[in-house]
């Protein structure tokens, strides 16, 4: 059984979150992140705005829907992994683990996660891609059993009551 926390979420969901803003916060370079179920819904992600209320957003100073927000690094890593994992079938290339898009002023990292969903970064262009890629495969190993039906059903709801 989950045990369910002070803010609604079960222990595992809270682990998550805080997965996750630990990944934000200690590693150079990295702008945002997103968690994405293998549907295309976004499960976590580390943009307080995404999270509030627009009305709560645009008062903390923060426009709705910045470009490079979480919302939209959601929908890019959904697109991303659709379009990579189709290339991988019809390569015979077997399972898809990570795909790099290295820009002019940015780089956007996809990740497979063992429950089909899909880890996100948006990162800075003088990131060191290395320790992103490694960091976010910590993440991956930590969160892909905990990501199970129950937690991602959890999270899923959580996401749509703060839109």
């Amino acid at each position: 059984m989950t045990a369910t926390g002070t803010f609604g979420l079960s222990t595992e969901a809270r682990n998550l979150q805080w997965l996750l803003g630990n990944l934000v916060e200690e590693v150079p370079g990295v702008r945002s992140v997103a968690v994405v179920s293998s549907d295309g819904l976004m499960l976590l992600s580390s943009d307080p705005a995404v999270q509030q209320s627009t009305t709560a957003a645009a008062e903390a100073g923060r426009p709705d829907g910045p470009r490079g927000s979480s919302a939209d690094l959601a929908t890019i890593v959904s697109g991303i992994g659709s379009l990579t994992i189709g290339a991988a079938r019809l390569m015979d290339g077997g399972g898809v683990k990570q795909t790099m898009v290295a820009m002019e002023e940015g780089s956007v990292f996809v990740m497979s996660i063992s429950d089909g969903s899909l880890l996100g970064v948006h990162a800075t262009p003088d990131c060191d891609m290395s320790v992103v890629a490694y960091h976010m495969a910590l993440f991956v190993g930590r969160a892909g059993h905990v990501l199970t039906p129950e937690v991602r059903s959890e999270l899923r709801k959580s996401m749509e009551s703060t839109q």
